[in-house]
């Protein structure tokens, strides 16, 4: 037996988000993080975090510990530099994805990479489909796949070559700079989450989004995105 969903699209404005801000840190959540929670915000399919951070110069989050996590970091400005305690280390710039699998057990900190200029960057989280596995670490620069246009794997549990990989089968990040006119075809997956992490875009059948603004997709079909202005960046997780 089949069930089916009403098709639905929620959107979440910017000012919508949950926010943390203790001066070195200005922190946008989508969903429930930290003290923050509504019921209205437990996650996204297989999304369960999107922070959208502001780091200021020569501060970051110092070493602290994860488990069973898959957690990709999408710099948008900025540079951000990883350390873990498997021995990986790495300075992150945009168009440089990186995966970390958090596994049974890793202690990791990221910290911003300069003392005069703040990082941005947003930290998705996604449930894995496989628990205690080895903590993991990968990055790839995916600069000249997003210079083609469209939509560009970013991270994939499904093989995709351009993407970091990820323990979930039923998750894949997709991401895209756009020109204003530019549209790409959304994936048609239960679950869509689209965020404009810059510039603006529209929607077929919601209309406009700004910067910070994000639509929940569910069963929706293959919509479009429209950027409506330039150096759009819009980071689309396709998910069960």
């Amino acid at each position: 037996m089949t069930i089916r969903t009403t098709p639905t699209v929620s959107v979440q404005r910017a000012d919508q988000r949950f926010v943390t801000d203790v001066g070195w840190l200005d922190s946008k959540h989508s969903f429930n993080f930290g003290n923050h929670y509504s019921p209205l915000h437990n996650g996204h399919g297989l999304l369960l975090v999107n922070n959208d951070d502001l780091v200021a110069p020569g501060a970051g989050f110092g070493t602290h510990g994860h488990r069973d996590m898959e957690i990709v970091t999408w710099v948008l400005s900025g540079r951000l530099a990883h350390r873990d305690s498997e021995g990986n280390d790495g300075v992150l710039y945009p168009g440089l994805a990186q995966r970390m699998s958090a596994g049974r057990g890793i202690r990791h900190s990221e910290m911003n990479a300069s003392d005069t200029e703040p990082v941005h960057f947003v930290q998705m989280w996604v449930l894995p489909d496989t628990q205690g596995v080895q903590p993991g670490y990968e990055q790839k620069d995916i600069n000249d796949a997003l210079a083609e246009g469209g939509l560009v794997a970013i991270a994939s549990g499904q093989g995709h070559p351009s993407a970091v990989a990820i323990h979930q089968r039923g998750a894949v990040l997709w991401g895209a700079r756009l020109s204003a006119g530019q549209t790409v075809a959304l994936p048609a997956d239960p679950h869509v989450h689209v965020f404009v992490a810059l510039g603006a875009a529209d929607l077929e059948g919601s209309g406009p989004l700004a910067r910070g603004d994000a639509a929940r997709l569910t069963d929706a079909g293959a919509l479009s995105l429209t950027a409506t202005a330039d150096h759009t960046e819009v980071l689309v997780w396709a998910t069960n």
